[in-house]
C-alpha cells in the first residue's frame, strides 16, 4: 500500500520534470530498493518511459540503499551537502545509486501549487509553510538529542569514551611504542657488545 502511494507520488514528481526520465531510462530494468530502516522497504523498478512501478516483495534487486529516519531529513532539508551521499549503506550497483541520490536532489516537488488547486492559494501556502517548519523543528530536536545522549554517555554515565580520553589514550600507545623501541635498540647494542 505504501510503496503504491511513494510510487505513484514519485512518478507524478516525474512527469514534470523530463530530464529526470532521460537520465533514469539509461537504468530500463533495473530494479532499486530504497530501505528506511526501520520502517520501509520501497522496491521499484525503472521503466522505458523514465517513470518508475513497484516490484513485489521478495524479487531481485540490482541496488539497495539503506538510509536512516535522520539521514532522510537531512537529505531533504540540506540539498548543499554532498557528503550525505557517503553515509548511505549501499550494496549493489553505486553508480546508480550515486545517478539516483543525484536526481532525487534536484527533483522539485512544487506541493503548493498542487495543493492550490484543491483548497486555494492562501491555504496551501501556509500548509507548505507549517509543514516545512515542522520538519526543520524535528530535526533540531533529533540533533539535541543525539547530544544530549552523547554527552550523558561520555560524562555521566560513561559508556562512550570522550575525544580526550581517546586522544590521551592514542598518546600513551604512542609513547610505551616509542619507549619499546628505544629499550629495544639498548638490547640490541648492549647483546652486540658482548659478542
Amino acid at each position: 500500500m505504501l510503496t503504491s502511494i511513494a510510487v505513484s507520488s514519485i512518478n507524478h514528481i516525474l512527469h514534470g520534470e523530463s530530464w529526470a526520465r532521460k537520465r533514469l531510462q539509461v537504468y530500463t530494468g533495473k530494479t532499486v530498493c530504497i530501505r528506511l530502516f526501520p520502517f520501509l522497504d520501497l522496491s521499484f523498478s525503472i521503466q522505458v518511459d523514465g517513470e518508475i512501478s513497484a516490484v513485489p516483495d521478495g524479487s531481485r534487486v540490482d541496488t539497495v540503499m539503506t538510509l536512516t529516519p535522520v539521514l532522510l531529513l537531512r537529505i531533504r532539508t540540506n540539498n548543499s551537502d554532498d557528503t550525505v551521499f557517503d553515509e548511505i549503506d549501499i550494496c549493489g550497483d553505486s553508480a546508480m545509486a550515486k545517478e539516483l541520490f543525484i536526481i532525487g536532489r534536484h527533483l522539485h516537488w512544487d506541493l503548493e501549487q498542487d495543493l492550490s488547486g484543491i483548497i486555494g492559494d492562501i491555504l496551501s501556502h501556509r500548509i507548505v509553510h507549517s509543514g516545512e517548519n515542522i520538519i526543520l523543528w524535528q530535526i533540531e530536536n533529533m540533533q539535541n538529542l543525539s547530544n544530549a545522549l552523547v554527552e550523558y554517555w561520555t560524562e555521566e554515565q560513561p559508556m562512550l569514551a570522550s575525544h580526550t580520553l581517546v586522544s590521551e589514550f592514542n598518546r600513551e600507545v604512542e609513547t610505551l611504542y616509542y619507549d619499546t623501541e628505544q629499550l629495544e635498540r639498548r638490547i640490541q647494542k648492549l647483546t652486540h657488545h658482548e659478542w
